[in-house]
């Protein structure tokens, strides 16, 4: 499930900026493959580039895997930023360049922090057969931890709190009085809420600008419908969010405080100048000691120089 990022999404320029007053955003997710399955790709988009430090954004599935074919995404490189997989059903097998490797199961938490540099990879379990079902959220990391040490940690379980009609499972950050174990590098929050038909009514922290990504079933804001391949932007400033459910419904809540250092994202890197991704780009291409090796059986994966290098920009 990670990446990559193309100028589809965004073009690889210094960009910040959030809304400074409550709104409603409704803008549409683009179709992206990832490795052997199709994702619905909401953050990054022209237009919203992040909602405070989640910079990514992959819905993906339903989809059916088999104990050898699944993600089948290679080992493949981050830079400055951390990766939260979260599944809804189904089975996904990490490996790293850390020596990590660990099966991720509903309802557990996997976080990968790149740092300076780290590489992993996205694979069958060799075990698990049926639906695959999740999302995966980059986090960019600021300027005290993006050039600091590569870091993984696995979370088997996470604090739950009731809201009314709603159950949320907070995934990192504080969020109803229940706070998550997961490293956070900036004020941010990432809550999995089950809602059941009703009305529930979220606290929230006018410091932080939210957003809201529909993963089954449907939801309304403000009278406004939102439903799998929509992000709702809710921008700052709120200290409640009312959501209505008309059926059983599975949705998350990013939230955090505008981040403010300018970034630059190409493929899966991100930065703060193209000097930066040439550099990281770089040192991909030519085995640099730099992003480690893993122990999979899929093919590494390569990638052409990126565009401005290539005298297309």
């Amino acid at each position: 499930m990670s990446g990559p990022v193309s100028t589809i999404d965004a073009p690889a320029e210094r960009t910040s900026g959030h809304s400074e007053l409550p709104c409603l955003e409704i803008s549409q997710d683009r179709e992206a493959s990832v490795g052997r399955i199709q994702v619905r790709r909401a953050l990054p988009r022209k237009g919203r580039r992040a909602v405070g430090a989640w910079c990514f954004a992959d819905h993906m599935g339903p989809a059916s895997v088999t104990e050898g074919a699944g993600l089948d995404i290679g080992p493949h490189p981050h830079v400055g930023l951390q990766t939260v997989t979260w599944l809804l059903d189904g089975q996904v097998l990490h490996r790293d360049s850390l020596g990590s490797e660990q099966v991720i199961k509903p309802g557990e938490l996997n976080l990968m922090t790149a740092g300076n540099g780290v590489t992993h990879s996205e694979e069958a379990t060799g075990a698990y057969r049926g639906e695959l079902h999740g999302v995966q959220l980059w986090v960019a990391q600021p300027g005290g931890t993006r050039h600091g040490d590569a870091a993984f940690t696995h979370h088997a379980t996470l604090p739950q709190c009731d809201l009314d009609l709603a159950v949320g499972t907070v995934l990192i950050g504080e969020f109803a009085g229940a706070a998550s174990p997961a490293r956070h590098d900036t004020a941010l929050v990432a809550v999995d809420l089950a809602l059941r038909p009703g009305e529930s009514v979220l606290p929230l922290r006018a410091d932080f600008e939210y957003a809201a990504v529909v993963v089954q079933g449907a939801i309304a804001i403000d009278g406004r419908p939102v439903v799998p391949g929509r992000l709702a932007y809710l921008g700052l400033g709120r200290q409640e969010l009312v959501l209505q459910a008309a059926e059983p419904t599975r949705a998350l809540l990013l939230g955090g405080e505008p981040f403010e250092e300018p970034i630059v994202m190409w493929w899966n890197f991100v930065g703060r100048s193209r000097e930066e991704l040439e550099a990281a780009f770089t040192d991909w291409d030519t085995s640099s000691e730099r992003f480690g090796r893993v122990a999979s059986r899929l093919p590494r994966i390569p990638t052409p120089p990126p565009y401005w290098m290539r005298g297309s920009a």
